[in-house]
């Protein structure tokens, strides 16, 4: 649902997308360092996750091996360590969704943290290299002003589907899921129905909290709601939706078939109406009437060669922010 609307999914039936170029500028996929995996397996990388952590919720970074040239930043920007939410936080939600790729030496985690008497849904990657942690970059989706769809006070539940082990016959090389991912973000860019990755027929997506797919209660003021991730893209409803840039396929979870991704929506703000693949005329929300980014750190669970679920943290940056992790 990007903003006050519903984001979506994608499909088709042709492996040619695997082929197409990458409107906004290529993937970055990181490359998978033999070295990492020998010295890291998931379970150390869940350690340092789990460290990281609770060193957090004890507003205590000495518990940290960091490296000495460690780096932070939190929602987009670039900071001095620690500070932000390390001098806010209050608590933290029980449940932790975890991801960790053992080839790159990146973990990943989702949860829900408490400043004072605000719950934020978070989204954080580590980078593990030398037995040191050596970046740290968060996401925390603060509930301010109008939130428009998206709860106040967010939950996060156990999703079996994101732990699950993929059985080996349905699991897919690391390169096909990056390119599925990045399928989905191609297809959001300039959104006009056309597709260029695939989905299962009951594709759901959960976006800072909230199920924006399949969802009753949502589609009675967001009439698409009510949709699968590929019906919805295939209106071409999020055609405001200008440029997905400065893509990062950072982490691939092989085993449990998940691809955490970084990157950001762009917004001009010039189109004002347009027309659905249905027939139907509609107006760009006001929203997307003004320049500005989304800012996400995205989470899809593959298995058989199709995107199944999606989980995603966003934020507003400035329009055209650069990323701190991007060399430009």
């Amino acid at each position: 649902m990007r903003s006050f609307a519903v984001r979506a999914g994608v499909c088709s039936g042709v492996l040619a997308f695997l082929l197409l170029p990458v409107a906004g500028g290529p993937a970055k996929a990181a490359p998978a360092g033999q070295d990492a995996m020998a010295a890291c397996d998931r379970q150390c990388l869940y350690g340092f996750l789990d460290q990281y952590l609770a060193a957090l919720k004890a507003k205590d970074a000495s518990r940290l091996p960091l490296a000495r040239h460690f780096r932070y930043s939190e929602n987009n920007v670039a900071m001095k360590f620690p500070d932000g939410v390390w001098g806010t936080i209050t608590g933290m939600g029980d449940y932790v969704l975890r991801t960790a790729d053992p080839a790159t030496g990146e973990a990943g985690a989702y949860g829900i943290v408490q400043e004072t008497s605000a719950s934020s849904i978070f989204a954080l990657r580590l980078k593990v290299a030398d037995s040191k942690i050596t970046e740290a970059e968060i996401l925390v989706r603060r509930a301010g002003g109008d939130t428009g769809p998206f709860p106040s006070k967010p939950t996060l539940e156990s999703n079996p589907v994101f732990e699950e082990i993929v059985p080996a016959a349905e699991r897919s090389p690391r390169e096909r899921m990056i390119a599925l991912a990045d399928g989905y973000f191609s297809t959001l860019q300039l959104n006009d129905g056309a597709i260029f990755t695939q989905f299962y027929d009951d594709c759901d997506r959960w976006e800072n909290g909230l199920l924006t797919t399949h969802n009753a209660d949502l589609a009675k003021t967001i009439p698409t709601a009510n949709l699968g991730c590929e019906q919805q893209f295939k209106l071409g409803n999020y055609r405001y939706d200008d440029r997905v840039r400065d893509r990062r396929f950072f982490l691939v979870d092989q085993e449990r078939g998940l691809v955490m991704s970084a990157g950001f929506i762009d917004h001009a703000g010039r189109l004002e109406n347009y027309t659905l693949t249905d027939g139907r005329a509609v107006t760009t929300p006001p929203a997307m009437r003004i320049p500005n980014t989304l800012c996400f750190l995205e989470l899809f669970k593959v298995r058989g060669g199709k995107i199944q679920k999606i989980e995603s943290v966003f934020i507003t940056v400035p329009y055209n922010m650069p990323s701190p992790w991007v060399e430009y």
